[in-house]
């Protein structure tokens, strides 16, 4: 960090440093582009990285889907940060292949996989031609398949029939620690019901008070582990082609939920995207040509309460966003690496089960 930054006081008040990551936009950028942007990140000295796991992009303008999980041992392989994932289990992918995707990944990667798990839109699972459930039926299907994943990921044998049926599921090759399941919620309510389950909670950018009130309202039910915002901003050298950027490639990207949960596809987003005015993406896209000011902003994100805040150039060319970070943002902030991605009190007997024990069923109501 620079001597005499204004943003010293951060880590200095808390007793806590940052951790500053990456996102990767399977939606925005062809996979090859997009694995040599996170390396890129890691040698101007981004700490850690996600990715969305999509097959639809929210814009017929952004135009891409890369299959997140492919991606995702390119990745790994490639560089030394940590990742995570927001996937959704339940229609699209079935818990156990979610399950042993992510064992493999965290076999393979000890301590640098995490994954995020959600209920899910409709653009992305509709292509299974079962219906779309009402959304209370989603959250009692992913608790379902989060508790499968759990189990199998502490290596039991699975049968389970409810909203997801399984039959006799086991993982057989495991990590040595189970890895981070982790909440994503844009709202209180959605993170006080994870907080009985997530090693962690990740939500975006919002207005200062209501992510208070997410955060608050996790820990106050007793949700652990680090916590997690992904800020959507906007940079160039000149403020009006920021403003471009954020406006071309994400105003179909602030509908609010249930809106966002239920249109169909790219071409629905931009229709109703048609209706979102410049100003309305300045008020969910941190626009700015100051590299002071997106400093400023993320310090602010530190002092309400965020262990790690991942930065997500909305624009599809990310190498001058990355270049102009490193040399201007990051020294100006007490950058860390994120501990261990792995679970909290993982349930089942002490230690993970390894293939050579023989496994009890486990049989999930």
């Amino acid at each position: 960090m620079q001597p005499g930054s204004p943003y010293r006081g951060v880590a200095d008040r808390h007793g806590r440093v940052t951790v500053i990551g990456f996102h990767a936009s399977h939606e925005q950028i062809p996979p090859s582009e997009l694995l040599t942007a996170v390396q890129h990140a890691e040698r101007v000295g981004f700490t850690a990285a996600m990715c969305s796991d999509h097959l639809e992009p929210w814009s017929v303008r952004q135009g891409q889907s890369g299959f997140a999980w492919s991606w995702l041992g390119a990745a790994l392989a490639t560089t030394s940060l940590p990742f995570g994932a927001v996937n959704a289990p339940g229609q699209r992918y079935h818990p156990v292949v979610i399950a042993q995707a992510v064992a493999t990944l965290a076999e393979m990667n000890p301590g640098r996989f995490w994954v995020a798990l959600g209920s899910g839109e409709l653009m992305n699972e509709h292509v299974t031609g079962q219906q779309w459930p009402r959304k209370e039926l989603r959250d009692a299907r992913l608790r379902e398949c989060v508790d499968v994943i759990r189990a199998l990921l502490a290596g039991e044998e699975v049968t389970h029939d409810g909203l997801v049926t399984v039959d006799r599921a086991r993982i057989w090759s495991l990590p040595e620690q189970q890895p981070a399941l982790v909440c994503p919620a844009v709202t209180a309510a959605t993170a006080r019901r994870g907080a009985d389950w997530a090693d962690g909670l990740i939500t975006i950018n919002q207005p200062h008070e209501r992510l208070r009130e997410v955060l608050g309202a996790y820990r106050d039910a007793g949700g652990h582990g680090p916590a997690t915002v992904q800020v959507h901003l906007s940079w160039a050298p000149d403020d009006d082609e920021a403003l471009e950027i954020a406006y071309d490639q994400w105003r179909s990207n602030l509908l609010p939920p249930p809106t966002c949960w239920e249109l169909e596809g790219a071409k629905s987003f931009d229709q109703v995207g048609e209706l979102v005015t410049r100003d309305q993406v300045r008020q969910a896209v941190r626009v700015s040509a100051d590299l002071g000011q997106h400093a400023a902003w993320i310090a602010e994100y530190a002092e309400l309460g965020f262990d790690q805040v991942v930065l997500h150039h909305v624009g599809q060319s990310q190498a001058a966003f990355l270049d102009a970070f490193g040399d201007k943002v990051l020294p100006q902030l007490d950058v860390t690496r994120p501990g261990p991605a792995v679970a909290i009190d993982p349930p089942g007997p002490e230690g993970v089960r390894r293939p050579e024990q023989e496994p009890q069923p486990a049989v999930l109501a």
